[in-house]
């Protein structure tokens, strides 16, 4: 009774929220004016190991992540989010928003915040008209409290429970306990919570989203609460799955945010076998999985080539790398299978 109370909770706020106009747009500048765009995506929650839907379905989401807002910018457009739905079969995707400078990626949320939440308003917009989920990723390596409060106030401030979004409110945090993710998370998620009281959030674990087995140990006290684990194949092979098989045994649910099947430098060859095994495992356990990444850097995983257009929609397989074609059939199958 109480689950079934919950699911009929979550699905009248999910539908007020998407029939609300604040900010939500369709795939055509004709659409975007029109002022009631109503989102039909399940509202979801976690329960136990699994991500479900109002129904109490087990839900499964695959698609490609977009890389950083700063550096690949053209492609934050409502093109490349039909494109996922119509060609690649994804029913979610994740919208990278760089924090801060790391390597050559500038211009981030601390340089330019106008530009980031304009980017970033454009997909999860785009995500509401094509009816699909989207990640709300704060794409930071390093601990950014301050920038994180105004920036997910600002999300949620448009947006409220709107059942599209999930918050991912800490992508990769590097050499840092778990006690300070969690600290920041008791931080972070009261606060979206406010304006967004039945979201799913995804929280960081330590050591890039490595070390889920430590975070399996001492969870968070909140509901509706996944935890990232990051792989790339080529350099994380069976002792980084047995990290993920730890933290399930000890009932933490994971999603896969982040993933390539080439090395942790996104270079480097394909390892087809150790991408097979991390796929057995995702499908075994029923995991989400997002893949690294739509840029056009000369790099293995950026998928797609320099001469693509910024129009998705216009891609051809000339313009797929083979780690987008590869993940284009992971997204297709995992999703047809479900």
């Amino acid at each position: 009774m109480k689950k079934l109370i919950f699911a009929m909770t979550l699905a009248a706020t999910g539908a007020v929220a998407a029939t609300s106009c604040g900010g939500k747009t369709a795939a055509t500048t004709a659409e975007r004016e029109c002022a009631d765009t109503v989102a039909t995506v399940s509202p979801l929650h976690v329960e136990g190991l699994y991500l479900l839907n109002a129904k109490g379905d087990t839900v499964v989401l695959n698609g490609p992540s977009l890389g950083w807002h700063s550096n690949w910018g053209r492609f934050y457009n409502d093109s490349t989010i039909m494109a996922f739905k119509e060609k690649w079969g994804a029913n979610i995707t994740r919208a990278a928003i760089g924090a801060h400078t790391s390597g050559d990626v500038i211009n981030c949320y601390d340089a330019d915040s106008a530009d980031a939440m304009t980017k970033l308003f454009t997909v999860i917009d785009a995500a509401i008209a094509n009816d699909m989920y989207i990640i709300c990723d704060w794409h930071s390596h390093e601990n950014r409290l301050a920038d994180a409060r105004k920036f997910f106030t600002a999300v949620t401030d448009k947006y409220g429970d709107t059942p599209n979004i999930l918050y991912e409110i800490w992508n990769e945090p590097t050499e840092v306990e778990w006690q300070e993710i969690k600290d920041y998370a008791s931080e972070i998620i009261p606060l979206i919570r406010s304006k967004a009281p039945n979201s799913v959030i995804i929280v960081g674990t330590p050591r890039w989203d490595q070390d889920v087995d430590i975070a399996s140990e001492s969870p968070l006290e909140f509901d509706n609460l996944l935890y990232s684990v990051h792989y790339y194949a080529a350099s994380h092979g069976d002792d980084y799955r047995a990290k993920a098989e730890k933290a399930i045994s000890n009932g933490l649910p994971l999603i896969v945010s982040e993933c390539g099947s080439m090395e942790n430098t996104g270079d480097g060859p394909i390892d087809y076998e150790s991408w097979g095994k991390w796929m057995e495992l995702a499908d075994r356990h029923k995991l989400s999985v997002l893949m690294w990444d739509i840029a056009d850097k000369d790099e293995t995983c950026s998928m797609v080539t320099s001469d693509a257009p910024s129009n998705a929609m216009l891609w051809t397989d000339a313009h797929l790398k083979p780690w987008a074609q590869l993940a284009r059939k992971t997204i297709r199958t995992r999703n047809s299978a479900e």
